[in-house]
């Protein structure tokens, strides 16, 4: 009996990769409880309930996130353990510290910061069967199971392929960057954290007719003065007098 293996694979998006606003995301963790019936008579009003949203694999902009997270639906209390500053990317090279694949390294292709979750491409893998009939074998569906940091994952140092430690430094720069605690070599942030739905790299992407442009960004349209404030610019930039004497005031 053969089986025909695919590997199932969630929306690889994380927020971070979405690039969406996060007003659109924070309306998709958002339900209407109430809203008025499309009549003349009636005074459009719409009701929102807000409540905390369960996370797992799935994106807050899918269906499936919708589905599990619609009202009525009951879960469990999760406790996560927030870590301030994530140190582990998309595209990321880690080493698996328990379970059945110790000791592999692997890349890390989806992350889940809400619940400290990272998958990592072609390990921790769980199979299933769908689709099986007494004639038809059916089909192996390969699925990449979360894996939680720091407990199962470690990140690989490039110098020497070992899983290490590291700390968030910053460099004479001033840019903070991730260095491995046991070599002290910097560890560089990889391309695919950078990621976006328009564009690959920040550098290849094109302007578009609607976008702000960058000479527009870089153009000095006010230059404060010691001992002018905004109020006193402008008014000699347009030529207004005032001579009255504004009284002093504080800020605290």
């Amino acid at each position: 009996m053969r089986f025909s293996i695919i590997r199932f694979c969630y929306d690889k998006l994380p927020k971070s990769y979405s690039n969406f606003p996060q007003k659109y995301i924070r309306k998709q963790t958002e339900f209407v409880s109430y809203e008025t019936p499309a009549l003349a008579n009636y005074v459009y009003r719409k009701e929102r309930w807000r409540y905390s949203p369960h996370y797992e694999l799935h994106r807050p902009w899918t269906q499936e996130f919708q589905e599990q997270n619609a009202p009525g639906v009951q879960h469990p209390k999760i406790y996560v353990e927030p870590i301030r500053d994530f140190y582990i990317f998309r595209g990321d090279r880690v080493e698996i510290l328990r379970g059945k694949d110790k000791g592999k390294q692997g890349t890390v292709n989806y992350v889940v910061k809400e619940r400290n979750w990272v998958c990592v491409e072609g390990l921790n893998l769980k199979f299933s069967i769908k689709q099986r009939t007494y004639r038809n074998p059916g089909i192996m569906l390969a699925e990449e199971m979360p894996l939680l940091v720091p407990r199962d994952v470690a990140l690989v140092d490039p110098q020497d392929r070992k899983a290490t430690k590291i700390e968030w430094r910053f460099d004479d720069e001033g840019n903070k960057v991730r260095v491995s605690s046991r070599t002290g070599r910097v560890i560089p942030l990889p391309i695919q954290a950078f990621e976006t739905y328009d564009y690959k790299r920040k550098s290849t992407y094109k302007e578009q007719p609607k976008d702000t442009k960058a000479d527009d960004v870089a153009e000095i349209t006010f230059e404060p003065t010691e001992s002018k404030t905004f109020e006193m610019d402008l008014m000699d930039r347009y030529g207004i007098k005032e001579n009255r004497i504004p009284h002093e005031f504080y800020w605290y």
